[in-house]
């Protein structure tokens, strides 16, 4: 039996659970007995993960209820503010990260810094391959089922990669003799979480207001709808997205002379293509105007 969007998305999202709590555990591990800062920083950037992916498994099943009275059109944009709860617990774990870093290297006590371990070292391999591969996991579910919520978390363990990569540099120069560097490499994975942070924010928001399909979108809008009979042509396209659905307003015209119960077949047929052509259409209404001969189409 083939899975439902929402629990293809859950599988995803336990099973990520599941391995940040054990890569969590094993860069703490390594951040302290390896005298780690930046592992210590990027452990923190794990356990963020395990929040963050709830956050995304409480936002994908209130987004899958059913419309009600007091939602008529659905609960899908709270997978945006899942979204959006996740970039602000991002940015602050980043920001977190950010001004531990820049007060070990003002202190300039770089003599006293203690040298990473070598287990230190093979845990950010580890991590950086392991984090990958959770990436295009957590990625393909995302386009699967189209979830913003999703993707926002896929983007967040691609964080992960290089807050990883980061501090595989770090431990490595201060290894070979610059211990400052470690602090640094905490630094540098400030800028790549806050960056990821913003992108999924400004993509959260874009879905949360009624924003307009892409070009391409409404091209093949009016191509299918313009290819039924008796569509003489398109006076009012409007669309909008509404969290992953698409709402779509249209007037057409049909011949003046056609009767009421043709112009209301023609419309449906319309409706129909619509909704099952173009992916993720939510709802679509299609008003039907009379077009007089001599009229442009």
């Amino acid at each position: 039996m083939e899975r439902t969007n929402e629990q293809i998305a859950l599988r995803a999202s336990w099973v990520t659970v599941f391995v940040n709590i054990v890569l969590s555990a094993s860069k703490l591990f390594a951040g302290i007995f390896g005298h780690s800062a930046a592992m210590l920083s990027d452990a923190i950037h794990s356990m963020s993960d395990v929040f963050s992916t709830f956050i995304v498994i409480a936002g994908v099943r209130i987004a899958n209820r059913k419309a009600d009275e007091e939602h008529p059109y659905g609960h899908e944009r709270f997978e945006s503010v899942a979204a959006i709860l996740l970039a602000a617990l991002l940015g602050a774990t980043g920001l977190g990260i950010g001004w531990s870093g820049l007060r070990t290297i003002f202190a300039k006590n770089y003599e006293t810094l203690v040298i990473p371990g070598t287990v230190a070292l093979i845990t950010a391999v580890v991590s950086i391959v392991t984090k990958e591969s959770m990436y295009w996991y957590k990625r393909a579910a995302a386009k699967k089922t189209n979830s913003g919520a999703l993707m926002a978390d896929a983007w967040h363990h691609r964080s992960d990669v290089l807050s990883s990569v980061g501090s595989f540099l770090g431990i490595l120069g201060a290894r070979i003799g610059f211990p400052v560097l470690d602090s640094v490499a905490s630094l540098v994975i400030c800028l790549f979480i806050l960056k990821v942070a913003v992108d999924i924010f400004h993509d959260a928001i874009n879905k949360m207001v009624d924003r307009a399909c892409d070009d391409e979108t409404t091209a093949q809008i009016r191509e299918l709808t313009l290819a039924q009979d008796n569509v003489e042509g398109i006076d009012v396209l409007r669309t909008r997205l509404f969290g992953n659905g698409i709402y779509i307003d249209m007037e057409i015209s049909v011949h003046a002379c056609t009767s009421l119960l043709e112009s209301h077949e023609i419309a449906h047929i319309v409706h129909d293509v619509l909704e099952d052509q173009i992916p993720n259409v939510k709802h679509c209404m299609v008003h039907v105007n009379p077009h007089e001969e001599g009229e442009d189409g």
